[in-house]
């Protein structure tokens, strides 16, 4: 490559490490319970290769709260977590690294895709541009989030598939193993990869030299997923879809009965109102809510963790770009230009169950099929500025344009998003855990609200609680649900409803919320969130 080009992907390497790095032990102001169950199994796996539940290196899943998850990002964390401690930042840490190394992976894959365009090298700097400072990869590499880092082994193991495809075939076995890595990392993942492989590989399969290479690797992918099969194939692995999806919501088939009722069960209308036609409906339409104008440009998802709710998915800058992108990406039709649409649109399918419509991190694996769509736009875009009149005054207007759309983003992010949901992120925790820690010797039992959900695990990170003791003195229950209940661990009584029995009074401490300490109670200390809002309260009674 040529000096300019490596010199513009430095830079741009440098701009999205940036914004994703810079102050992640505190913005986000607070690490949700799945954060803290993430760094808690890394330091637990550390210290004696058994996650906080006492299984010896889990390879099928990681129990948290009664989720069964994927375990690669705790095995990701180990080190961090030897390295800084268990800390926001080492918890954090995986996903911005892995967000970083995305950005850079852009840039090849793009000139992969689009290996026939003179300007390959321009198309992949401006789509590792755009990914760089793109508000919906930035909001969630700057978090613990697995779909973080399965979409960089998502679109890693698609560019190292074409590069196969091009001529390194042993590339295929390291595409293989990227592939699989996602599904060891991450639920949509394990619809999206399979998905993804089987298109690549009956599209391309009159261009894949060595067949028996190919092949090889297509069963190195299946030694690789052979060990989780059976959990995969297990009630636990279904136990979150059937949470979240839309199938199971019970209300769906209660109007589907109402309605065949009211028409006396008139064969039309079980044809009209049958339950399948009517989830079919509903699927299509969650389907699409991820094309919503509002949700990609103006606000974004509606959960603050997912986006800073004034500034979309992507930026307001972008609809001219993606527009022409598209339309030019069908009227070029250059290189592996039709797997761009077909792995945006396989992207979305495991989102659309979901009862929650739009979710940025349910489609995070679509991603960078948008930025690049966006920067054959600006491609393209420019090839026509050059030959105006006015391209000085053009090129002006629109990089004034981008810059203030990346600014606004940016001092939202970096200076009010804190302020501004800090009671999203479970903030309280780590203060009032600091407080307990200096006063505990002196009670014989701690009384912790599960008003902020999921206390227990936040007790076991802040106090570098060693596994062995958290195994030794808890009591855990599992309901029929297989939902983990952690009642107590040592002193820490988090059944907040009670005085454990055989103790003193006298001799409690009660971290609770503000809107629930009694009257008689002598309040001790209380915590606050960013914007200075009370949260929980210590007290006696």
């Amino acid at each position: 490559m040529k000096t300019h080009i490596v010199m513009l992907f430095v830079l741009i390497a440098v701009v999205g490490f940036l914004f994703r790095f810079v102050n992640i032990g505190i913005n986000p102001p607070s690490l949700t319970w799945d954060e803290v169950a993430w760094g808690y199994s890394a330091y637990s796996l550390g210290i004696d290769g058994r996650d906080e539940f006492g299984r010896f290196l889990p390879h099928d899943y990681l129990e948290s709260f009664g989720d069964f998850k994927p375990p690669v990002y705790a095995y990701l964390d180990v080190l961090p977590v030897k390295l800084f401690g268990l800390t926001e930042f080492a918890t954090r840490f995986p996903s911005a690294l892995f967000g970083s190394l995305s950005v850079l992976v852009t840039f090849f894959l793009t000139r992969a895709i689009f290996y026939t365009n003179k300007k390959k090298d321009w198309l992949g700097l401006a789509a590792m541009g755009i990914l760089a400072v793109s508000p919906w990869h930035i909001m969630l590499s700057r978090a613990a989030f697995e779909a973080n880092v399965a979409t960089f082994f998502v679109m890693t193991g698609v560019w190292l598939f074409l590069e196969g495809v091009h001529g390194r075939k042993w590339l295929f076995f390291l595409s293989s193993a990227s592939f699989i890595a996602s599904m060891y990392t991450f639920n949509s993942p394990r619809v999206v990869t399979p998905l993804l492989m089987g298109m690549l590989t009956l599209l391309f399969w009159k261009n894949i030299k060595t067949k028996k290479i190919f092949v090889t690797s297509l069963l190195f992918a299946g030694l690789l997923l052979a060990p989780t099969i059976p959990f995969l194939l297990s009630p636990q692995a279904g136990l979150r879809f059937k949470e979240v999806n839309i199938f199971s919501d019970i209300n769906v088939i209660k109007t589907v009965n109402q309605e065949m009722a009211h028409d006396h069960n008139s064969l039309l209308t079980k044809v009209i109102h049958n339950r399948r036609l009517v989830f079919s409906v509903l699927y299509m339409q969650h389907y699409f809510d991820h094309f919503s104008p509002l949700y990609l440009f103006i606000n974004g998802d509606g959960n603050p963790k997912f986006s800073i709710q004034d500034v979309g998915q992507l930026y307001l800058w972008d609809i001219p770009f993606l527009v022409i992108g598209a339309l030019f990406l069908f009227r070029k039709k250059e290189g592996h230009w039709w797997l761009v649409p077909l792995w945006l649109l396989i992207g979305i399918i495991p989102a659309a169950t979901a009862r929650e419509t739009p979710h940025a991190l349910r489609t995070e694996s679509m991603l960078p099929t948008v930025q690049i769509l966006v920067a054959y736009g600006v491609v393209v875009a420019s090839e026509w500025i050059a030959q105006r009149k006015y391209r000085t005054l053009w090129v002006g207007v629109l990089s004034v344009l981008f810059v203030t759309n990346v600014f606004y983003f940016g001092y939202k992010l970096f200076v009010q998003y804190p302020r501004l949901t800090s009671d999203t992120w479970q903030y309280g925790y780590k203060d009032s855990i600091a407080y307990v820690q200096s006063v505990e010797k002196n009670y014989d039992a701690i009384m912790v609200t599960d008003y902020l959900g999921r206390p227990y695990i936040y007790y076991l990170f802040y106090l570098h609680m060693s596994p062995q003791q958290f195994r030794a003195t808890s009591d855990v229950t599992r309901d029929a649900f297989s939902f983990v209940h952690v009642n107590r661990v040592g002193k820490y009584v988090f059944t907040p409803s009670a005085i454990p029995s055989g103790v003193n009074p006298g001799k409690v401490l009660y971290i609770e919320s503000v809107t629930a300490v009694p009257k008689n109670a002598h309040i001790l200390k209380t915590f606050y969130l960013v914007d200075k809002q009370p949260i929980l309260v210590a007290y006696t009674l």
